[in-house]
């Protein structure tokens, strides 16, 4: 079975105003070596939980993970590799802000190990990208995604629609543009205003203004057009690729598989003794460090995952793709099969449908209402 390692890195340079993600700024350096030796220890303390594991796929997210030097990844990987054996095909992703400082370092990561690089470009337009608070112009973010393709077989970016003042015109002209970019993968996120952060906080003054639900699905539906007729669909709502180039870490997510998380923040899936385990970080940086240094760990939550509570999760990723979930191991998981009535009226709606193979999969029509959807099933 594949097995995962998420790592954390949990500093920026600055808070992007629609972020809610684990991230942290400091104004005075960061002690690079003793966060990494901190990773190390708790990659020994996790393997020493889960040993023999095969590990397929390592993701370097946060926070800003470019931030750190190429060494510092490589001690990690080393580390990895040291308690855990790694497959010849790994891959290992890191996720990149397109700055120029940023982008010079590129060439470090992949000697370090680094196989596929994730960029954050956000948008292709220096007023948009001045409005989400990124500090890259336009042109930086295509000359870094330049210096990523000439460096990494493998590469993908980021973009945010659904912002303010965005009409379906403007973002086909954008995602065209993007596309000509990418060799094989986007992610394409819809903004959604987070709780408790600055946008929020706009928002609720009336200072910013973002489209309205009717320009919001025909955002989507444009989304879902250009990308079908340009060779990358969706694989997942906010995920695109050409067969086969599919992010293996994130698929691993949403196949309800094992992972490791190391770092700030950082959550994992385990299989202990016949049982699935939920586990997730101390957020707080220097807390975490503090814990780990004297215990090994910085785990805050360490709990087995009800039959219920595995099935309700495997509903909620396995519906993100749209290869969707197997019926006979969602059975397997809860005990039962999702409600007939439900999944009936679903299916004659024409939200979800049952594939040739028996599995269950949202449509088109209905991945706009997904966490609907969702929410339906798993009662």
């Amino acid at each position: 079975m594949p097995f995962g390692v998420y790592v954390h890195w949990p500093f920026c340079l600055s808070k992007c105003p629609y972020c809610d993600f684990n991230s942290h700024v400091r104004h005075t350096p960061v002690d690079e070596p003793r966060f990494v030796r901190a990773f190390g220890a708790e990659i020994a303390s996790t393997a020493a939980r889960v040993p023999n594991r095969v590990v397929s796929t390592i993701f370097f997210g946060g926070g800003t993970p470019s931030l750190m030097q190429p060494r510092a990844v490589g001690a990690i990987l080393d580390a990895i590799a040291a308690h855990w054996t790694v497959a010849p095909d790994v891959e290992v992703t890191l996720e990149a802000n397109p700055t120029s400082v940023e982008a010079q370092r590129f060439q470090g990561y992949r000697a370090a190990g680094i196989n596929r690089v994730s960029l954050g470009v956000q948008a292709l337009d220096d007023r948009a990208l001045a409005g989400l608070g990124r500090q890259h112009s336009a042109r930086e973010a295509l000359d870094a995604v330049a210096i990523a393709r000439s460096i990494f077989k493998r590469y993908s970016f980021d973009l945010i629609y659904a912002r303010p003042r965005q009409t379906p015109a403007t973002w086909r002209a954008e995602l065209e543009q993007a596309i000509g970019e990418a060799a094989e993968h986007l992610s394409l996120y819809q903004l959604t205003i987070e709780a408790e952060t600055p946008f929020a906080g706009l928002r609720a003054a009336g200072k910013l203004i973002t489209p309205d639900e009717e320009t919001a699905r025909a955002l989507y539906d444009e989304t879902q057009d250009v990308c079908d007729m340009r060779g990358l669909p969706g694989y997942e709502i906010s995920n695109h690729a050409r067969p086969g180039a599919e992010c293996r870490h994130n698929l691993l997510y949403w196949r309800a598989g094992e992972y490791a998380g190391i770092g700030p923040g950082a959550h994992g899936r385990l299989d202990i003794d016949g049982a699935r385990r939920a586990t997730a970080n101390e957020k707080r940086p220097e807390s975490w460090l503090m814990r780990v240094e004297a215990g090994g760990n910085g785990l805050t939550i360490d709990q087995p995952l009800t039959h219920g509570e595995r099935a309700d999760e495997f509903l909620l990723m396995g519906l993100r793709l749209t290869e969707g979930i197997d019926l006979a191991r969602f059975q397997r998981l809860a005990g039962r099969s999702p409600d007939a009535r439900r999944t009936a009226q679903l299916c004659e709606d024409g939200f979800v449908e049952i594939t040739p193979s028996g599995g269950l999969r949202v449509t088109r029509r209905g991945f706009p209402v997904l966490d609907a959807i969702v929410a339906d099933l798993a009662t």
